[in-house]
């Protein structure tokens, strides 16, 4: 890994290292995920993101052994999907995701969905700040919470989330979502940060500010991410993307262009349940 860029870090609110870019892995199962995970691994990356519902904590658990990395470098997530919301549910949730991945905490455990029609989303926080307390699992956060979520967490326990992963995007750039989280001191994620299945990459925009820097416009739209203070977690198995994804650190975009990629704006691409959600 000598040879591997270095992503920078930036600190959440209980005082811990987070990257300012990770990798996604949905779908990344059996021993093709494994290796793939090994290989962004070596490639730079230390957040890697995983889930309950994406059925790969063990990969992702084994990729972390297998790399010879530092386990001290890493960043590893996962998530209690709706089904599993309740306190005591929370915590077996836990315990359950850290026996799967094998290894000595959970970095980062987050709600994947505030499944509001159950209104069980305060109970399952309240597990995890227990399941923090107990040293199991370092930094707890959500997933797909809106203002009035993470407010009422705040008011109800005292904590409020280190973390929120959302929809994010040129498509979908949640400007006032993002300035809440910047006054309450919560780091702001970005699923689907390429907005897949979409235009995006094709953009003349996007393909103007690339071009002007010399690099891909992927690389100019994940470079948009970590210049509005969101940590995109774009997914890939191909060890030469995972290397162009990562290396977004060596430019820096005007405020112009970073401007001009925001005015694409339209609106949400993913209305399905979050819980399935595809990280691209």
């Amino acid at each position: 890994m000598t040879d591997a860029p270095q992503i920078p870090t930036v600190t959440l609110n209980d005082d811990t290292a987070f990257p300012e870019l990770g990798l996604g892995t949905y779908e990344l199962r059996g021993e093709e995920g494994v290796s793939a995970i090994v290989e962004a691994i070596r490639s730079g990356y230390t957040l890697l993101d995983s889930a309950v519902n994406y059925e790969n904590e063990r990969e992702v658990g084994e990729a972390v052994r297998r790399s010879g990395a530092d386990r001290e470098t890493l960043v590893v997530t996962t998530k209690i999907p709706g089904r599993e919301h309740g306190y005591d549910e929370a915590i077996r949730s836990g315990r359950d995701s850290l026996e799967r991945l094998g290894l000595d905490r959970i970095d980062v455990q987050l709600i994947h969905w505030p499944n509001p029609s159950v209104d069980k989303y305060v109970q399952t926080w309240r597990g995890m700040i227990e399941l923090r307390d107990q040293g199991l699992v370092r930094t707890i956060g959500v997933s797909n919470f809106t203002e009035a979520m993470l407010t009422r967490l705040a008011d109800e326990t005292g904590v409020i989330p280190a973390i929120n992963q959302v929809e994010l995007h040129p498509y979908f750039p949640q400007t006032a979502l993002r300035a809440f989280h910047d006054e309450h001191g919560i780091r702001t994620e970005s699923w689907s940060p390429l907005a897949k299945r979409s235009e995006l990459l094709e953009e003349q925009v996007v393909r103007d500010v690339a071009a002007a820097h010399g690099v891909t416009p992927t690389q100019a739209v994940l470079r948009w991410h970590v210049q509005i203070g969101s940590t995109p977690i774009p997914k890939s198995a191909d060890p030469a993307r995972q290397r162009e994804n990562a290396d977004v650190f060596g430019f820096e975009l005007s405020d112009d262009e970073v401007a001009a990629i925001s005015g694409l704006e339209r609106g949400r691409l993913w209305g399905a349940d979050p819980d399935t959600h595809e990280e691209m």
